[in-house]
């Protein structure tokens, strides 16, 4: 049987996670961060998928993380990202994924977390 070792580095907590970024994506996801929880107050903290996430009553919310050149928003919701489309011209998207460099405007994290907040209690 072989075993599964994982590339990814393990993080005690997501303060952890942030520490290790650059100073730029750093900002940017500690104010996403920010955005999330005042949007969704009652979620909790953890990782998912190996990247930062927020659950709410034990499901999945969303996840956010950096890459290279980027950030990203992940709703976890084809349909979210639909639904606000015309907010996300200004940013790449695919069905899962928002990107953006700068950081995203707290107005549109809460619309995006609230729709999320909505799909996930419907």
């Amino acid at each position: 049987m072989k075993t599964r070792v994982s590339k990814r580095p393990q993080w005690a907590g997501i303060d952890d996670y942030l520490a290790s970024l650059p100073a730029a994506q750093r900002q940017a996801l500690e104010k996403l961060r920010a955005a999330i929880s005042r949007a969704a107050p009652a979620a909790d903290e953890g990782f998912s998928y190996g990247l930062p996430a927020f659950r709410l009553n034990g499901r999945p919310l969303v996840c956010f993380g950096a890459a290279s050149t980027h950030c990203s928003l992940y709703p976890m919701s084809p349909a979210v990202i639909r639904k606000h489309a015309e907010d996300l011209t200004r940013y790449k998207t695919s069905k899962g994924t928002i990107q953006f460099v700068a950081p995203l405007p707290a107005g549109l994290v809460r619309k995006i977390v609230k729709a999320r907040i909505a799909e996930l209690q419907a």
